[in-house]
């Protein structure tokens, strides 16, 4: 794997943290429901899932 995909790897890795930070989080918990689902929930488990999807097409693309 070259450099610049480790490095996008890494900037992922940066913008989950910045992503699951304690305010950040907070902001999400408040009452309300997305498809029955509790906003902070759907929050987490939606950033989750969009680094795990970002994180294979990175992968898959760039290994060698």
């Amino acid at each position: 794997m070259k450099k610049r995909h480790e490095q996008k790897l890494i900037i992922i890795t940066l913008g989950l943290l910045l992503a699951f930070n304690i305010p950040i989080i907070l902001v999400f918990n408040i009452d309300g429901a997305i498809y029955g689902i509790p906003y902070f929930y759907f929050y987490v488990f939606g950033v989750w899932l969009i680094s795990v999807i970002i994180s294979y097409i990175i992968l898959n693309r760039y290994y060698e």
